[in-house]
């Protein structure tokens, strides 16, 4: 439970801009870092931008410069259910204390660069600054830093990476980003700079051909996953799957990884290529380390499994592309079991591609709402629902504790003869919301 104090700072910074509006400069979050002595220049970075992915495949890279005796700081967006979950310190998030003094130190600037701009700091770009801040203080050996939006202006960008990673890239934030892979990637591509080492996952054919121009503008290395490196085998086991990658410097086989889905086969062998480059030299790494590192992984909220018998799994699909992995990996991973969908999504995202993706593999859906502000009104998206699924297979149900019940219900007639459950998805925010409420109830 979160004190009074933390609370107070919350609804401080809540009452800024939204990370939602995004007014695109790095002017502001410039002046603000400069004046608290640039922190971000402490201790370099491993920055990873992208679509989809960027979070699991941070946490990996984490975990990996851990296993090799550095001290980390990680900064991920957005939480799931507390503001701390974003800013990292070695393996753990940031003390409550640590996150209320930082945050104390720096107060007095924003109202100072706040009087300077007709746009005030917004939310993101002050976490930003608390996050290098209390980095720079830890001191931590080198910081894994996942862009909020885009790349080119993202707050987190006025530091610059080491290692510039950039996971699939998909159509998202269009109203921001641009409604083209080519306009987006080119605006994630500003990460790549003057340098760094760039670290590509697969792409589509547009927004590697960006990428890579951006890569011989900065005259910088690179490293193409397919290319340089890759997942050479996995299979399914018991809590997640066993891979085999070839890195940039050697094979490493019989990997663990407790995560689902072949889309976290291909963020593992990301980061370790990231690893790597960071590393760098052309040393590969020892086997039992990077084996005992994945080995630890989580990703909460992605594909995890919140109860068995029944399952109910939480997933923070929130695009089309992401959704499209959350269906393949149910497909392989959970065929024979009859799955029901609790769906709630953001106004401003594309529920009718989301709910395309999961379509094949659900037998039905229940659409309901999650505690964001933001989120579309389930009797919007019900007819969208409905165009998808066809009226019969489609059900509203309030609030999102009440839906997984429902959809448990229906499951279970569903799976009369096998096994049945709940997958949760839409938002980052409704995967943060079920995650809360099975955490309630089981205390």
């Amino acid at each position: 439970m979160s004190s009074d104090a933390l609370r107070r700072v919350e609804a401080e910074l809540l009452a800024r801009r939204p990370e939602s509006q995004v007014e695109p400069s790095l002017e502001r979050i410039s002046e603000l870092i400069d004046l608290l002595g640039e922190p971000q220049r402490a201790f370099p970075v491993v920055h990873v931008g992208g679509t989809n992915g960027k979070t699991s495949t941070a946490r990996m890279v984490d975990e990996l410069l851990r296993e090799l005796n550095l001290r980390t700081g990680r900064y991920t967006s957005p939480h799931l259910q507390s503001v701390t979950e974003r800013i990292v310190i070695d393996g753990e998030p940031i003390d409550e204390e640590l996150f209320l003094s930082t945050y104390a130190e720096l107060s007095p600037y924003l109202d100072m660069v706040d009087a300077r701009h007709d746009v005030q700091l917004g939310y993101f770009e002050v976490l930003t600054a608390i996050a290098y801040a209390a980095f720079a203080d830890a001191p931590v050996d080198v910081a894994v830093v996942e862009v909020g939006m885009g790349g080119s202006w993202d707050a987190t960008n006025v530091a610059d990476g080491k290692v510039a990673v950039v996971t699939p890239i998909s159509v998202d934030h269009a109203e921001y980003l641009g409604d083209t892979v080519e306009l987006i990637s080119e605006e994630k591509a500003g990460i790549i700079k003057p340098g760094s080492y760039a670290v590509l996952a697969a792409q589509e054919a547009p927004a590697a051909d960006v990428l890579l121009s951006r890569v011989a503008q900065a005259g910088v290395s690179v490293a193409r996953q397919g290319v340089e490196f890759g997942v050479r085998h996995r299979e399914m086991a018991v809590g997640g799957q066993v891979i085999s990658v070839q890195g940039l410097a050697g094979l490493y086989d019989d990997i663990f990884l407790p995560l689902h889905g072949e889309h976290q086969a291909h963020n593992a062998a990301v980061a370790l290529a990231a690893v790597e480059a960071f590393v760098g030299g052309g040393r590969e790494l020892n086997l039992e380390r990077v084996q005992s590192a994945f080995a630890r992984v989580a990703s909460p909220g992605r594909l995890e499994v919140l109860r068995r018998g029944p399952v109910v799994l939480a997933d923070a699909a929130h695009n089309p592309a992401s959704a499209e992995a959350l269906a393949a990996a149910l497909s392989e991973e959970f065929a024979s079991t009859s799955l029901v969908a609790v769906v709630a999504v953001l106004g401003d995202k594309d529920a009718a591609g989301i709910l395309a993706a999961l379509e094949p593999v659900v037998a039905s859906v229940v659409v309901t709402e999650n505690s964001s502000p933001r989120c579309l009104a389930a009797d919007d998206l019900e007819p969208i629902a409905v165009d998808v699924f066809g009226e019969e297979r489609v059900h509203v149900a309030t609030p999102l504790p009440e839906a997984v019940d429902a959809a448990l219900a229906l499951a279970e007639r569903e799976g009369e003869t096998g096994g049945h459950g709940v997958v949760v998805t839409g938002s980052v925010v409704t995967s943060g919301d079920v995650r809360e409420a099975f955490h309630e109830a089981a205390t």
